[in-house]
């Protein structure tokens, strides 16, 4: 009982120490990382049953936050981000399925009206430097490009996966330095993209300026055909000291363990990049989150389809648990209680009001955002904002309210009625005993749906 009273008075005093710390305190460094189709059962903080080696996930969440109720706002790669970098869902964005092939992918994509988390942060009263490392996917024409949307710094590529090693999207070179051509072939792309990502806080760090990087990884995200040539297998790819890790080599085919791989290497990637906090000593005045852009996907395509959602039902391209709530880290050294665990609902449209509050910067009104900030929630176990969450995906759609969801495969299907504090599996339908509920919460679906038909469009220089 006396341990129990003394874990209470630590954490009093802990939330007094970060409540009551000088609010005159510079705006921190924000780094936001995303990996590529993680499934929640993936990581060892989430399911300790997973064969995989993720020491320095591990180790992120230990000293920060491990989100266990985190939604991305679209269960698909371009959608999820078009929705994190503007914090509104697709329907407002109007980017609400994944860009087709290399026509979709340098094409103009989102809407160059919408604007995005760096071009918010350039409004600060002082404007933090800006840079972009991996995976764009949300359109690369003329006006479409990281560095012609808030950006300062990218180096990445502009379609949904790509070679690896080769860094070729089906026939096309898909590697960019700004709005130029970088090749770098033969560097394996979790590594370059971290590299990149190193330099960047390294050079803005000692030149005594405060930084936001985005560090959209494409890792783990799965073999494309479309990018082999004639003679090679549609293996997953990972460097030889990953494969090492697990005693294999280059010859290895097993899908399984080939995945394996290429998730300890970007584990070690994103320890890399926290180290080099630790080592420029901004550990404790950066804002760090992580989260995967959607589930690991669950189409039964042999070799393909091999990361994991346990417990969740289904997965990516669907509005199942597996394909929306994704495993999330936060760290903020003296803010963030080490060891925490948030069961609060969030989701991914949260991170640019998040971004917006931690910089100081007042968004403006005439902007419908869906997301809320999480700093309370975070750093003083606030509960949630969130009266409902809403999804819609191709036919696919879902409500979450409180401990309750309903979901649907197509418009023309009644809903289904899901306890999730019990049911996380969304194995019981539960909408004939509770018709009323059903009804509560397809309420409050329609009611998104005229909100978001009431709401006007974003428009850049309105």
């Amino acid at each position: 009982m006396m341990q129990k009273y003394s874990q209470i008075i630590c954490f009093a005093l802990w939330i007094c120490l970060t409540t009551c710390s000088d609010v005159t305190a510079d705006p921190p460094n924000i780094l936001l990382i995303t990996m590529d189709n993680v499934g929640y059962g993936d990581l060892r903080s989430y399911n300790p049953d997973s064969p995989i080696k993720t020491p320095c996930l591990d180790r992120l969440a230990a000293d920060g936050a491990k989100l266990t109720n985190f939604y991305t706002a679209s269960p698909t790669c371009t959608v999820s981000r078009a929705c994190l970098l503007t914090g509104r869902v697709a329907q407002r964005h109007r980017l609400v399925n994944q860009l087709p092939g290399v026509a979709g992918n340098y094409g103009v994509g989102l809407d160059q009206s919408e604007m995005l988390i760096p071009q918010y942060l350039k409004s600060a009263d002082t404007p933090y430097a800006t840079g972009c490392f991996g995976k764009w996917n949300i359109g690369f024409a003329p006006g479409s490009r990281p560095t012609e949307r808030g950006f300062d710094e990218f180096i990445g590529h502009a379609s949904g996966n790509i070679d690896y090693f080769r860094h070729n999207y089906r026939d096309r070179h898909d590697l960019y330095q700004g709005t130029e051509e970088l090749h770098r072939e033969g560097t394996y792309s979790t590594d370059l993209f971290a590299d990149a990502a190193i330099d960047f806080v390294e050079r803005l760090t000692k030149a005594g300026s405060t930084w936001f990087c985005y560090l959209p990884f494409n890792a783990p995200h799965f073999p494309s055909a479309g990018n082999r040539r004639d003679d090679e297998p549609n293996i997953w790819q990972a460097p030889d000291w990953a494969l090492a890790e697990y005693g294999l080599t280059q010859e290895e085919l097993d899908p399984h363990k080939r995945f394996y791989a290429n998730v300890t290497a970007l584990d070690r990637a994103i320890g890399r990049m926290l180290d080099t906090l630790d080592e420029l000593g901004v550990a404790d005045s950066t804002f760090v989150f992580c989260m995967s852009d959607n589930g690991a996907f669950q189409l039964g395509r042999e070799g393909i389809d091999v990361g994991s959602n346990e417990p969740l039902r289904d997965g990516g391209v669907t509005c199942w648990e597996g394909g929306i709530r994704v495993p999330a880290f936060a760290r903020w050294p003296g803010r963030i209680a080490p060891g925490t665990t948030i069961t609060k609902i969030c989701w991914s449209p949260d991170l640019l009001v998040t971004c917006a509050a931690l910089a100081r910067v007042t968004l403006p009104d005439r902007v419908a955002f869906d997301g809320q900030n999480t700093l309370p929630i975070l750093t003083e176990g606030a509960s949630t904002q969130h009266e409902s969450l809403y999804f819609q995906f191709r036919t696919h759609a879902a409500l979450r309210m409180g401990e309750w969801k309903i979901v649907r495969e197509k418009p023309n299907q009644a809903w289904m009625l899901f306890n999730l504090s019990s049911d996380i599996g969304e194995q019981h339908d539960l909408s004939t005993l509770h018709p009323e509920r059903v009804d509560q919460l397809a309420a409050e679906y329609v009611q998104w749906k005229q909100d978001i038909a009431n709401s006007r469009p974003h428009r850049l220089r309105e």
